[in-house]
């Protein structure tokens, strides 16, 4: 498995925030979209935005551990956020950037609900099998 990350200079770049491209040979897993729900099923952070991304750093962890990988395995993700303002991007992302060396490709994107009114991140995840 090879992964490889670039941000071509002809594009506006944000180093060490996101890859603008992550080119992966091999085989890759896709993890649910993530939120921030506690083993037993409650819910973290309700109404706020960077205890849910916590939670959901945490969860990815979890889940990453499972396959025998850390965060930097992550070669694309799609964040779901509910009453996204350019004002959170911190909160949100900062903790899911926590623990890595490299950004993944990334995507955010402002929804109006997720699958329940607790849940106010999602974050779906594929992932090189073999970094």
């Amino acid at each position: 498995m090879t992964v490889h990350r670039s941000n071509p200079a002809a594009l506006h770049g944000a180093p060490g925030f996101i890859s603008q491209v992550v080119q992966a040979t091999g085989p890759l897993a896709f993890v649910s979209g993530q939120v921030a729900q506690r083993v037993d099923g409650t819910w973290a952070g309700i109404g706020n935005h960077r205890e849910q991304a916590e939670q959901i750093a945490r969860n990815i962890d979890v889940t990453l551990n499972e396959l025998g990988l850390s965060r930097d395995a992550i070669v694309k993700e799609t964040v779901y956020v509910v009453d996204y303002a350019p004002a959170l991007l911190l909160d949100v992302v900062g903790p899911l950037r926590d623990g890595r060396s490299e950004p993944p490709a990334s995507t955010l994107i402002g929804v109006p609900a997720l699958f329940a009114p607790e849940a106010l991140i999602e974050v779906e995840l594929v992932v090189a099998l073999e970094p």
